[in-house]
């Protein structure tokens, strides 16, 4: 699984919008130059980052953008469904695909990968952008523990 260019510039749009909180605010201009996202792309994600309700833009003088919710508000989660729509890891997953493959009706794996997207989804629910500005020494170690070893076969049984 990979994240897209644009979810992946969002997180760091995002991170650098928070990093202003409390301070003058930025314009999506000058967020995305100061995060090395092109101008373009930083104004896009500055649409759809409002759109989602994860920052708020003012026009005019001390305009600017700010994030519409704490930090520690704000998941991974919401910001690349904010870009990329629903996290789904297969197809069948994403709502605009229920009905993408002939072997849904017959399809042994589909409840499984709903247990398993739904353990991504977690995953990126529970690491805020407040985790995202901290020294990563500094995050808690839950935030990125290991996720459980699967069950042997033999307790399956």
């Amino acid at each position: 699984m990979r994240l897209s260019s644009l979810a992946d510039y969002a997180v760091l749009m995002m991170r650098t919008a928070a990093t202003h909180c409390g301070g003058a605010r930025a314009n999506a201009a000058s967020l995305g130059m100061e995060a090395g996202i092109p101008v373009p792309t930083a104004q896009k994600l500055a649409s759809m980052l409002g759109r989602a309700g994860l920052i708020k833009a003012t026009r005019g003088t001390g305009g600017g953008i700010k994030l519409a919710r704490p930090a520690a508000a704000i998941t991974l989660a919401d910001i690349i469904e904010a870009v990329d729509g629903p996290i789904a890891l297969t197809g069948c997953l994403d709502a605009e695909g229920a009905d993408c493959c002939a072997l849904e009706r017959p399809c042994a794996i589909r409840p499984h990968w709903v247990g398993v997207n739904g353990l991504v989804r977690g995953a990126l629910a529970q690491v805020t952008l407040a985790h995202m500005i901290a020294a990563p020494d500094r995050i808690p170690v839950a935030a990125y523990a290991p996720a459980p070893r699967p069950l042997a076969m033999e307790a399956l049984s």
